[in-house]
């Protein structure tokens, strides 16, 4: 099993959220659409060579985001991963993976 984590601006959390289940993300057991989300500000300041999806080249941005965190079992990470990026509206979304370990595994 896997925990994914990734910053979704707070116009777009249901949609990629939504996108994530639908690909398989967010199962365990007797339970779907799990997940952990919290509302922050991000920043960021898009380069010359960036096509940004909000803000203006060279210049300090902020944003509303949340983050967002579920598990997500083996067979389901590459097409949840893919659904991310394909739901995203950031050209290049923060996101990362981390195996998780439960008692079985030990």
């Amino acid at each position: 099993m896997y925990q994914l984590s990734f910053y979704v601006p707070a116009s777009h959390l249901e949609l990629v959220k939504n996108a994530l289940f639908a690909a398989g993300a967010g199962q365990y057991k007797d339970y779907d659409q799990s997940a952990w989300q919290t509302l922050g500000q991000g920043q960021f300041r898009p380069l010359t060579t960036s096509q940004p999806y909000q803000g203006k080249i060279d210049q300090l941005e902020t944003v509303a985001e949340y983050k967002v965190e579920m598990i997500c079992l083996d067979q389901h990470i590459k097409p949840a991963i893919a659904a991310l990026l394909a739901a995203h509206p950031y050209q290049r979304p923060a996101y990362a993976t981390y195996k998780i370990l439960t008692a079985d595994d030990l």
